[in-house]
């Protein structure tokens, strides 16, 4: 697997849009409008939600906008300062391992978002995220996200499959999946395969019986 360096990353292009910044660019307005469908069946106001590698903050800001007390933690420190300046006074930005947000004075959350951050983690990490996450959620929270399927381009993108899902998050359940639009990415990303999946936090008792 090819592991980024993601604060590299943001020293290069600066300013500039990196590649998963250009990919928002095209599917943002489609990845927001599962925001507006999630919060529209919670109350008023929705709760608290974690942005996973929250990059510069744009789905951060856009959850704040719809309501949601929003947090977004990423662990390159150059993309939380540049999600910093962007992001106003409504959004709080922390320097975080999704692998052990336990290091970081969060407390709990009704709604996580990841658009790709598990998809970047090695195959040691995603469990620990699993767990990470699971001990910051709160009854009856959900978790929206977003990865890229197995392709044969496995040098330039390192797949996510349902079961990989499944066994890093024990204790959350699988209620959607659907497929995420590709036109106008552009190759190889309209390979990929994106899928969304909506999880729920099981309760005690499901969770004694899943055990």
């Amino acid at each position: 697997m090819v592991m980024v360096n993601y604060s590299s990353m943001y020293r290069r292009y600066g300013r500039r849009a990196t590649p998963w910044e250009r990919y928002a660019q095209v599917s943002g307005a489609r990845i927001v409008d599962v925001f507006d469908r999630v919060s529209a069946g919670c109350a008023r106001p929705p709760g608290r939600a974690l942005d996973l590698g929250c990059g510069r903050g744009m789905y951060t800001r856009e959850l704040a906008q719809r309501g949601w007390d929003a947090v977004g933690v990423d662990a390159a420190p150059e993309a939380i300062a540049g999600a910093q300046e962007r992001g106003g006074t409504t959004v709080r930005y922390l320097v975080g391992d999704v692998t052990n947000l336990d290091a970081v004075d969060l407390g709990g959350f009704d709604l996580f978002i990841d658009i790709g951050c598990f998809q970047g983690l090695s195959a040691q990490q995603r469990p620990a995220m699993g767990k990470s996450v699971s001990s910051l959620a709160n009854p009856n929270a959900s978790f929206l996200m977003l990865a890229f399927g197995w392709t044969r381009f496995r040098w330039l993108f390192e797949g996510v499959s349902r079961g990989e899902i499944d066994d890093a998050f024990p204790l959350w359940e699988i209620r959607e999946v659907w497929p995420a639009p590709t036109a106008g990415l552009g190759w190889p990303m309209d390979r990929t395969a994106p899928q969304w999946y909506r999880m729920q936090l099981r309760s005690r008792a499901e969770t004694r019986s899943h055990a």
